[in-house]
């Protein structure tokens, strides 16, 4: 029973810092597919409401303050972001944030931008809902398929 409680945690606090990584865990866990995916969700989630709710204000204020105080150097990686949010705002943002971003880098593009809580708790929420069950399968794809040489 305790054995099966760390591997909820584990998958779950991968997947609030780096939401690839909850399905790589979860498998070598031996999870069920679906409880990986409801565990992925669930970390991006906590992730985007502790940072948005706690952490918001005090985040701005100092993303403000500190990189934006001089805004002269942008690095290629600002650029982009910035190119992003631009062309596609928020939904961009929010897409791209399990692919490429994590969930705490998507959350603070987003506060950094002065999107509402609201806006940033529904499209991450919308985002986690699509791209879950995609890397989990592609996951379970890759160790079968590389299984299935071994053997």
């Amino acid at each position: 029973m305790l054995e099966w409680i760390w591997k909820y945690i584990s998958v779950l606090l991968v997947s609030m810092v780096k939401f690839g990584l909850g399905p790589v865990v979860g498998i070598a866990g031996g999870l069920h597919p679906l409880e990986i995916i409801l565990l992925m969700i669930l970390g991006m989630m906590l992730t985007v409401v502790f940072l948005s709710t706690f952490l918001g204000d005090i985040v701005y204020e100092f993303m403000k303050n500190t990189f934006y105080k001089n805004a002269k150097v942008f690095s290629p990686k600002t650029r982009r972001i910035v190119k992003i949010w631009n062309t596609y705002g928020m939904y961009g943002i929010a897409f791209l944030t399990p692919v490429l971003l994590s969930p705490i880098g998507g959350t603070l593009v987003s506060i950094t931008f002065g999107e509402s809580k609201t806006k940033i708790f529904l499209y991450m929420l919308v985002s986690a809902l699509f791209w879950a069950p995609i890397t989990v399968y592609f996951m379970e794809a890759i160790t079968h398929f590389f299984t299935s040489l071994w053997v």
